[in-house]
């Protein structure tokens, strides 16, 4: 071999600002090396850097370009930051905030976005992935109401409507009304106990303010109206709410809110709040019982035959709206409030929380099970309504409760009295 290499070299590809050879240049760069050739006529020859024929001759054939590698602030981090970046949903700067605090690591929040960036596809992934849940009969019922526009009596009136669906056969109950109160939040769910012609074992929902004072999002501890917890004990259901910001989880309820906006009322008017009523019960009756769901493939009327026997019986019970039952506390004045009212109380519970509970136009309180007092519901207000025996033994029990007395008599004395004192007239 004569030692003469062509210069007409294959084509030579730039990575990295850094000149990188074909396998048949590094190969002859070997044979040449091994002739004798020193690296800076090699470098010459192939066009390239000394220490890139360096790196070559001492890889012994082609070295793929490696990076260097370059130590960062987050060096041995990687588990806490995908440990805080999931359970931050995502907040780059609550990150860089803790890295602060807990690793002492000043950083700016444009350095964090790019660290954990490789994670957000996971995250929304995780954020919308569902698992189908499918409940067994009578086990749930899903709520939840959506606002619509409808044309009634000529006039585009906002309407709230209230959608129940039962878990299992997918049968609706539709309520509207003007408004979205706690009321009619207990008259949707007790008018669909009495069209299903019972009650489920729990009662799914979102969070409204009507019925959850507080869900925390990462402990799931959720703080029930106290009204909402006397209803669900009341009809005998456990109350249920979605983790917040998650209200697919009742998706069957979801799915039939938006159903009946789309099919039920969309583009219809109605010549008063009765007619759009009678519309809406006929419309569940005859369209929406009888479809066959796309999910089960059954219609919710046929495959309600299987869940009606499932559900708890209402066993005549009245509705809730009917009866209250609170908690009060035994006021100094030995009564209890209730709606600007009082109502007295037997005077050794002073200070005692008691049960007061509104029915059938009486009003009961009771004390460790036992029943302390009963009244008639007052209509008035700013009323007293007192039983004497529940003040029996208190120092100047006849006071407070006191009859109005006849006017007192007159202090002044007769002018004639007067006159006969200092023996003249006047």
């Amino acid at each position: 071999m004569s030692g003469e290499v062509s210069r007409n070299s294959a084509p030579m590809v730039t990575v990295q600002d850094e000149t990188m050879l074909q396998d048949e240049e590094v190969a002859a760069m070997l044979r040449l090396r091994d002739l004798g050739w020193g690296a800076k006529r090699l470098a010459r020859e192939f066009g390239c850097a000394r220490n890139t024929v360096r790196r070559y001759l001492r890889e012994g054939g082609p070295a793929p370009f490696r990076k260097p590698q370059r130590r960062t602030a987050f060096d041995g981090l990687d588990e806490w930051l995908r440990e805080r970046f999931f359970r931050h949903a995502g907040n780059a700067d609550v990150i860089r905030q803790e890295l602060e605090s807990e690793h002492g690591i000043v950083i700016g929040l444009r350095s964090v976005e790019l660290r954990v960036r490789g994670w957000r596809r996971e995250l929304k992934a995780q954020k919308q992935a569902t698992t189908r849940f499918e409940t067994a009969p009578g086990r749930q019922l899903q709520i939840d109401f959506g606002d619509t526009r409808v044309w009634i009596a000529g006039e585009r009136v906002r309407v709230h409507v209230f959608v129940a669906t039962l878990g299992y056969s997918r049968r609706l109950h539709i309520r509207p009304s003007l408004r979205e109160r706690q009321t009619d939040w207990f008259e949707g769910m007790e008018g669909a106990f009495l069209r299903f012609g019972g009650v489920p074992a729990e009662v799914l929902f979102d969070n409204p303010k009507a019925l959850v004072e507080h869900h925390d999002a990462t402990t799931r501890e959720v703080r029930f109206n106290a009204r909402l917890h006397a209803f669900a004990r009341y009809w005998g259901f456990a109350p249920k709410a979605c983790a917040p910001c998650r209200a697919r989880t009742k998706g069957k309820d979801e799915r039939g809110v938006g159903y009946v906006k789309k099919n039920a009322i969309a583009g219809r008017r109605f010549e008063s709040w009765a007619a759009f009523e009678a519309h809406l019960d006929r419309w569940t009756r005859e369209i929406a019982d009888q479809r066959r769901h796309g999910t089960t493939g059954v219609a919710p009327a046929v495959r309600f035959a299987e869940e009606a026997g499932a559900l708890r019986s209402l066993a005549g019970r009245a509705p809730f709206g009917q009866l209250r039952d609170l908690t009060r506390k035994v006021q100094s004045d030995c009564a209890v409030d209730l709606d600007t009212n009082s109502y007295s109380v037997p005077w050794r519970l002073i200070g005692e929380s008691v049960q007061v509970v509104v029915l059938g136009g009486r009003v009961v309180v009771r004390h460790a099970g036992q029943v302390v007092a009963d009244h008639a519901l007052c209509a008035g207000r700013r009323q007293r309504i007192v039983d004497r025996a529940h003040l029996a033994g208190v120092v100047g029990a006849s006071g407070p409760v006191r009859l109005p007395a006849s006017p007192p008599p007159t202090l002044l004395r007769p002018l004639a009295e007067y006159e006969a004192l200092v023996g003249g007239g006047w």
